[in-house]
């Protein structure tokens, strides 16, 4: 243990990255405590632990042993998933192992990392959703995007019903995630002008330039528990993001089905280009709403 009561534990078998994680951590001004193993988990967090980040893999078990162990000794602590695995090689939890989940390969994980471990420090609660480091410049950026100035709705209706007839799904749509909602700029197949951003799982697509899917929102430990998305129907997900020219996040397109579905490596490419054409047409319409040639 690195301090006497510390309300972060990094578990993390890597001495490594468990060291890296925590330098961070505490450089933030937060009291952290490290371990590399279940057994130590089961040892050393309290009811006064706030937050456990953990890895994927042990030697004695996986993420969601971690969670479970965490889980009998204080049940309200949240529990952050750091891993360089994509979502889709993360091994499978019930919805009582409910993790927030922060990747590693997107730029300046750690840093984002210190994001959800600090809100969840700060209120004792579930971190409702991951925020990026960046949010402040990020909010301000999709801020300028004003859609009906830029006159781009039929544009948009067109590109997600080409995406929905694509893809052979039932909803397809282009969002602006905002500080606290995601706004539909374009929906086909659905009339959602917005969803809370609690609620919506473009919030963690913004977080990463790979596309994200969800093939089973019922089988994916940040999701299964959220009604919400099964009010909509959305059981299978995928999306990519969209950027300003400055690289700020504003958004994604995305794909929603009623039943559980894969993606093959060619349909997210075909995805990726489809939001390549989303970002240039909010890139062109907004440097001639501002007059620049």
């Amino acid at each position: 243990m690195s301090v006497d009561s510390p309300a972060v534990v990094v578990a993390d078998p890597d001495a490594s990255e468990r060291s890296a994680t925590v330098d961070t951590l505490e450089a933030a001004g937060l009291a952290v405590g490290s371990v590399g193993s279940i057994a130590d988990i089961e040892t050393t967090v309290t009811a006064d632990t706030d937050c456990v980040v953990t890895a994927t893999t042990f030697p004695d078990g996986d993420a969601f042993d971690a969670v479970d162990a965490v889980r009998a000794a204080s049940p309200d602590c949240v529990c952050v998933l750091f891993t360089a695995d994509s979502p889709s090689d993360l091994p499978r939890g019930r919805p009582d192992q409910i993790v927030e989940y922060v990747p590693q390969t997107v730029p300046n994980a750690r840093e984002r990392l210190v994001d959800i471990v600090g809100n969840a420090v700060r209120s004792s609660n579930q971190a409702a959703y991951p925020v990026p480091a960046d949010e402040t410049e990020r909010l301000a950026a999709v801020g300028e995007y004003d859609i009906d100035e830029l006159g781009a709705e039929a544009t948009f209706h067109r590109l997600t019903t080409l995406i929905a007839n694509h893809f052979d799904i039932n909803v397809a749509f282009i969002g602006l995630v905002d500080a606290h909602e995601e706004r539909f700029i374009a929906c086909v197949g659905a009339n959602w002008p917005t969803l809370a951003r609690e609620d919506t799982i473009c919030t963690h697509t913004i977080l990463t330039d790979e596309v994200m899917v969800v093939e089973d929102v019922h089988e994916d430990p940040r999701f299964s528990a959220v009604n919400r998305l099964d009010e909509l129907d959305i059981r299978s997900y995928a999306g990519a993001r969209i950027t300003d020219e400055a690289g700020n996040a504003l958004g994604a397109v995305c794909c929603i089905d009623d039943e559980p579905r894969s993606y093959s490596r060619a349909e997210r490419e075909d995805l990726r280009r489809f939001a390549d054409e989303v970002q240039e047409q909010l890139r062109l319409r907004k440097r001639l709403s501002e007059g620049v040639e």
